[in-house]
Order: C-alpha cells, then sequence, then structure tokens
C-alpha cells in the first residue's frame, strides 16, 4: 500500500513538471490522463483518442488507477518535452496542430499522425512529400449548389499553377470549377454540414463569396486534403511575400470565422421587414457575409467593416422590431455609406456580435484591406 502511494505521489509530481502541465496533443491545461507505452500526459478528451490506439498506446488515470514501479519509472525517463522531441521532430510548417476547441477529426488525425503513422519523426519523407506533391487528388461528396444532396466529385490540388479544381466526372475532360489559392480557405464545419469530416471551402468568385461543402468517408482522407491546401497555400504566399517569414504566413492559410450564425436583418431604408439570415464574420478579410441559409452556395451580399477613424462602429441598438422581426435584441453597425440594423434572439448573441464587430474595428488596416474596401464601394 506504502508502495501504491509513493508512486500515486510521484505521479502526481510529475504531472506539475514544466511540460507536462498542458495536454500532450491539444494543449488543455492540467491533463489528468497518462499514456504508459508512449510516456505523454494528456487530457480526457483525447485519452479517448488514444484508446482507439491499443497498439500503440495505452492509458490510465493519474487519480484513479495504481501504477506500478516499472511504469512510473518509464514515465519519468519520458514525459510530454522528451515524446514532443521524438514524435514531433519534423511537424511541417504547414500541417495544422489542432487545439482543444478543434473538431475530433483533426484531433484524431493529428495523434494518429504522430504515434500511429509516426510522421514526424523524421524516418521517411513519405507522408510530407504527398501533401506537398505537384499534383494532390480527392474524391470526396460535394453537396448540390441547389438542392442538399451530396454527389461525388474528383478535386484535383495543382501546386503547378496553384489552383484547386472539381471535375463532375472521373472522364470529365474540362473542370466544373477552377479556384485561385489567392482568395481560398477551408475551414472544418461538422455540425454545419451534418459529417463528422464536414469541410467548407470558400473562395471569391466575380465579386462573391463562394462555398463548397463537402466530406470524404475516412478521416485520414479529408484532413490530408486539408493539410495538402494549406501547403499549397503557403507556397503561394511564400512566392507572393518572399521577404516575409514562414511564421508571418502560417496564420493566413487557413482561417476560421470570427463570429458566425442567425440574426434578422433590414433593408437600407429601415422601413423594410426584418428577415432572418445567415451571417458569417471574418476578420482575415475583414468582412461580414449574409446568405438566406447556413450551407447557401453564394452569399446575398456583404459589409465591409473598417476602423473608428473611417466611420465604422458598432453598438447596442434598442427598440423592438416592428416590422415583421421577432427578435429584440438590436445591433447597429455604422459605415460611412450605410447604417445597418440587425436583430439577435438573444442577450447573449447581442453581446458575442458586438464584440466581434468591436474586435475587428480595433485592429488597424492593412494596404490589402484599403483595396478591398475600395472596390467593394464601388461595385455598390
Amino acid at each position: 500500500m506504502a508502495c501504491v502511494e509513493r508512486n500515486n505521489k510521484i505521479m502526481f509530481d510529475l504531472v506539475r513538471q514544466p511540460g507536462n502541465t498542458f495536454c500532450a496533443d491539444c494543449g488543455v491545461p492540467d491533463p489528468d490522463w497518462a499514456s504508459y507505452t508512449l510516456g505523454i500526459f494528456v487530457c480526457l478528451n483525447c485519452s479517448g483518442i488514444h484508446r482507439n490506439l491499443p497498439a500503440v498506446s495505452r492509458m490510465k488515470s493519474i487519480r484513479l488507477d495504481h501504477w506500478d514501479d516499472s511504469l512510473v519509472e518509464f514515465m519519468q525517463e519520458r514525459g510530454n518535452t522528451v515524446a514532443k522531441a521524438i514524435f514531433e521532430k519534423c511537424v511541417p510548417a504547414f500541417f495544422y496542430q489542432p487545439l482543444q476547441k478543434d473538431c475530433m477529426v483533426l484531433k484524431d488525425q493529428w495523434i494518429r499522425a504522430k504515434y500511429e503513422r509516426r510522421e514526424f519523426t523524421g524516418e521517411n519523407e513519405f507522408f510530407k512529400q504527398a501533401y506537398c506533391s505537384e499534383l494532390f487528388e480527392s474524391t470526396l461528396w460535394k453537396k448540390g449548389k441547389d438542392n442538399k444532396q451530396f454527389l461525388k466529385r474528383i478535386f484535383q490540388l495543382s501546386r503547378k499553377d496553384f489552383t484547386l479544381r472539381y471535375f463532375i466526372k472521373e472522364d470529365s475532360k474540362l473542370p466544373k470549377v477552377v479556384i485561385s489559392m489567392k482568395d481560398l480557405n477551408a475551414v472544418f464545419q461538422p455540425e454545419k454540414i451534418g459529417h463528422n469530416h464536414g469541410l467548407q471551402i470558400s473562395y471569391v468568385h466575380g465579386e462573391r463569396t463562394r462555398n463548397l461543402f463537402v466530406y470524404h468517408e475516412k478521416g485520414q482522407a479529408i484532413v490530408s486534403l486539408f493539410n495538402a491546401i494549406r501547403a499549397t497555400r503557403l507556397a503561394y504566399l511564400q512566392r507572393k511575400h518572399p521577404t516575409l517569414r514562414d511564421n508571418d504566413l502560417i496564420p493566413q492559410l487557413t482561417r476560421y470565422c470570427l463570429k458566425e450564425g442567425y440574426m434578422e436583418k433590414t433593408g437600407p431604408t429601415h422601413r423594410e421587414p426584418f428577415k432572418k439570415r445567415w451571417f458569417t464574420l471574418c476578420s482575415m478579410n475583414r468582412k461580414l457575409l449574409y446568405s438566406k441559409n447556413p450551407l447557401d452556395a453564394t452569399e446575398l451580399g456583404a459589409v465591409f467593416i473598417g476602423t473608428e477613424s473611417h466611420s465604422y462602429s458598432a453598438s447596442e441598438s434598442s427598440g423592438r422590431s416592428s416590422r415583421g422581426g421577432r427578435w429584440n435584441c438590436g445591433i447597429m453597425l455604422q459605415t460611412p455609406d450605410r447604417q445597418y440594423v440587425f436583430m439577435c434572439e438573444q442577450h447573449q448573441e447581442q453581446k458575442e456580435w458586438l464584440e466581434a464587430f468591436r474586435k475587428i474595428i480595433s485592429q488597424p488596416m492593412t494596404p490589402e484591406d484599403y483595396a478591398n474596401e475600395a472596390n467593394m464601394r464601388r461595385g455598390k
């Protein structure tokens, strides 16, 4: 009994040591599980993924399980820092390393890539070469533009001309769409798409943002495409901005929206009925996009959001909607050309939208932002 208590105390001490205080896989603080075959400390969520890899990882609770002397000695020898030097020795700059907030397929494939496939130990270059190949091809299920049906489409990612193309049939000679890496974004949206591996690919077509909603039955296939897109985007940005460091370019490879959800919107005269619309706010291009439904292929419109010094502001709007609207938590977005009025269903959503708007308004504009603002104002 004394031996068990001693070992448990050692484990408690180990998990408090620098490097071990955060989950080895997603970075969440205070991990309370450990893989006694890999020598790492992980959180509860990541421990569930490790349990699906019994050939490489075996789990024990730091608090609830008994630890034998040999296992404690191994954990003392390893720990997160030593394991990271082994299993994350050669992680490519473009490879997405998920955090706690990310969806399950990203975390699952990150863990499998590290420990099951050993992609980053430096033992071989096969996986990195695959992500960075001249032509990366994948067959995905894609949602139809005007209906809810998903159909198989062939996607080709070209590093030669920095494009993503998709074909309707295997023997198609011409692609249905050619997408430039310039304005492409990809983000996992499992809840919106209704599939655990759902990926949303967005790009600019003309003056509108177009969305493709796709998935693959296999997690490794869809995450490999995602990282191949990031690799191609990085190569494109390196050519476009040769003086910038990779650390400056990585945040631009793919990016989540700052806020997304339903609000009610009225027209430019404020006398039109309020209509329910789906809104997406992106901090990278400073645009508020709106559409009728979350899975619409094309936006209905967009609002550019500049800085306070250029007459942009967001404030709470009082008063109940009396023109067909059902929601009463108002927001007023002021731009140089127009005053927008939105209605949220709940005060918490109103607060979150206001915080998101103000966050963008507080950020200084880049030369590219000024160009985008001018183009949008000319298009109106």
